[in-house]
């Protein structure tokens, strides 16, 4: 029959345990104490840090992206281009990779302006020369990606917020660490201050340094 094992810590010393900082005692240091209110100080910022930079954040990307994706759909057309020479053929037709790939191929197209310009432009394998594809271009009449979508402005929106939200627990971990190896510092340094005081009285003769004479 198995033997039960003794907790290390029995629930009801657990409290005290978690506490020890907290409750008087001889041995206490002031650092203890300064630990201690460091930390309840960083898990209220935290706790309270987490939502308003959620907020802040992804209040801030938002307008921002949604300025950018405005900016863009005023700012850019699409056209028809005409494709100059044949784009190359994908090793594995027919393949997921296939579907999914395309491949730099000059074309011909005409700017808001009228002007034929050519320029390279990202287009699927095997299309022919005088395949015709759709394209972005923007005012100086150079080939851009498409303004971003409202989905797009959302989901990066999104993104934003929750980096955010994650960076507050790291920003208050990192600062909590800072303080603690600060107050170690100051107590090896008290230590060491105390320990030169000490160490001579623990180390020195209790009668002194014998007389010559009487080795002799």
């Amino acid at each position: 029959m198995a033997r039960a094992t003794t907790p290390s810590h029995p629930p009801e010393e657990l409290p005290r345990i978690l506490w020890w900082r907290w409750r008087r005692s001889p041995l206490r240091r002031r650092t203890d104490l300064a630990q201690a209110w460091v930390a309840v100080g960083l898990l209220l910022a935290v706790l309270g840090g987490i939502p308003a930079a959620i907020f802040l954040v992804g209040d801030t990307a938002y307008r921002h992206l949604g300025e950018t994706a405005r900016h863009q759909a005023a700012t850019r057309h699409e056209t028809t281009a005409v494709l100059a020479h044949d784009a190359p053929r994908h090793p594995e037709p027919g393949s997921d990779e296939a579907e999914e790939a395309l491949y730099p191929v000059t074309v011909r197209f005409t700017d808001a302006r009228g002007h034929t310009r050519t320029a390279k432009a990202d287009v699927e394998p095997s299309l022919t020369e005088g395949s015709t594809v759709d394209v972005w271009v923007d005012t100086e009449g150079r080939i851009t990606d498409p303004p971003l979508t409202t989905d797009q402005v959302r989901d990066r929106t999104m993104v934003c917020a929750v980096l955010a939200g994650v960076a507050v627990p790291l920003l208050g971990a990192a600062a909590y660490g800072c303080a603690v190896h600060a107050l170690q510092r100051r107590n090896r340094a008290r230590w060491d201050t105390s320990w030169a005081e000490t160490a001579p009285r623990w180390t020195a003769p209790v009668g002194g340094p014998p007389d010559r004479d009487d080795v002799r």
